[in-house]
């Protein structure tokens, strides 16, 4: 008992230094901090009391999954109080050569065809109706696009899509591949706006089946097309005039990075432009955060997902033989995106409940909700602080043609100028 109060008081000067008022109470009973706080701890394990004292934030979140600690509070303010309680920055840490080599073997076992398959499954087929809760109405599952202030989520979805496709330059009748195509919000957007044959793959069976619906609802049969197919089973498929991969690469593992844009060089017509969009890491050297935070969304979101820092990236994207045109971080632009969603999610948690509760048991319904809603808010204070960020990589595969006139020496359809893109 004197020990745990010993463990308070030290605790007690820290949530003092917190922007938002914490209390904290032990699984004794005891407890410290103001009655009413904005965020309210109460913890049924030492060892997650523990995990606090020592910065682990992630641990503690893992703990708040599995029921051994309860918080109260909006997220805003429990990511405030997680932010305030980190022992360090949480992207600086630079493995050694052995953990370098440990990293890359278990990269490359956790990224097999088979494994692939089970860790998209895991989390893209939770369930459609739980996803369609607080995403916007085409279950667009990526960062969008605020290009105005007073964008809706909605609106700024569809601005991405836009800006996709406007920096591809999709003209009609080319054939466009989109890997990792999700519920088919880019091919859908494609094919309607810009005249194109749009070819989508997913490993998700729910996503494939809700695009296949949607195909024959628009009558799109002949000018979209989905399938349940790995980026790396592409024996047979002519190469496409453009590709774009949008939240895709996470899921490929730094071991398979490599593979991953010689597929694209592969598939991707001489002269033509490929954009990849997706998250990066804020350090140079981590694939993970750290506190613990990598290892719940690890356990608890994306099994298998991996990220590298985006200079590891553009690496690869040159040693495949495409050229990097042009970059551009939209940091920002997530953590927005993931606060809308929290938003949405935190406004609907009953309902949420009772669609994971009809198709799970009450226990692992709840289980989930709460992971969910740690994982949003949680992304959301990372891209805020930089620990994580998500880039447009724009390339080309250039066709050698060095031809005169105002384009001679582009060797791709990439224009001299980004003007193209904002017209």
């Amino acid at each position: 008992m004197v020990f745990m109060k010993n463990l308070l008081s030290t605790l007690a000067p820290l949530l003092e230094k917190l922007p938002v008022t914490v209390s904290v109470q032990l699984p004794s009973g005891e407890r410290t901090g103001p009655e009413g706080s904005a965020v309210q701890l109460i913890f049924r394990s030492p060892k997650a009391f523990a995990a606090l004292l020592g910065g682990e934030v992630g641990s503690v979140a893992s703990a708040i999954v599995e029921g051994w600690v309860e918080v109260q509070g909006s997220p805003r303010d429990i990511m405030a109080v997680a932010a305030g309680l980190l022992h360090g920055d949480p992207i600086s840490h630079t493995p050694s050569w052995l953990g370098q080599t440990i990293s890359k073997a278990r990269s490359l076992a956790m990224h097999t065809l088979t494994h692939d398959a089970e860790q998209i499954q895991f989390h893209y087929d939770l369930s459609d109706d739980f996803y369609t809760l607080w995403l916007d109405p085409r279950r667009v599952y990526s960062c969008a696009y605020y290009k105005e202030a007073g964008m809706t989520l909605a609106q700024a979805q569809e601005a991405k899509l836009d800006h996709i496709c406007k920096k591809l330059k999709l003209q009609p009748g080319e054939r466009f591949w989109d890997i990792g195509s999700g519920w088919g919000g880019l091919i859908f957007w494609a094919a309607e706006h810009y005249g194109v044959q749009a070819h989508g793959i997913t490993l998700s069976r729910n996503q494939f089946d809700h695009v296949q619906r949607l195909i024959a609802e628009k009558g799109l049969q002949g000018r979209v097309q989905v399938e349940l197919r790995d980026y790396r089973q592409m024996e047979g498929v002519q190469p496409f005039d453009k590709i774009g991969s949008v939240g895709m690469f996470e899921h490929v593992g730094s071991a398979n990075l490599p593979e991953y844009f010689e597929t694209i060089y592969a598939m991707l017509k001489p002269g033509g432009l490929a954009l990849v969009h997706g998250i990066t890491a804020g350090g140079v050297s981590n694939v993970e955060l750290g506190a613990g935070m990598g290892d719940f969304i690890n356990r608890y979101i994306f099994p298998g997902g991996e990220l590298m820092h985006v200079s590891r990236v553009l690496h690869d994207v040159a040693a495949s033989g495409l050229e990097m045109v042009d970059t551009e971080n939209l940091r920002p632009h997530y953590a927005r995106t993931l606060w809308a969603w929290s938003d949405a999610l935190e406004a609907q948690l009953g309902e949420a409940q009772a669609i994971l509760q009809a198709q799970y048991d009450e226990a692992k319904a709840a289980k989930a909700i709460r992971a969910y809603r740690l994982y949003l808010a949680g992304s959301a204070m990372g891209f805020e602080h930089g620990w994580i960020a998500l880039h447009q990589m724009l390339c080309s595969r250039p066709d050698g043609d060095l031809a005169t006139g105002e384009m001679k020496g582009a060797q791709s359809g990439y224009p001299f100028n980004r003007e193209y893109i904002y017209r």
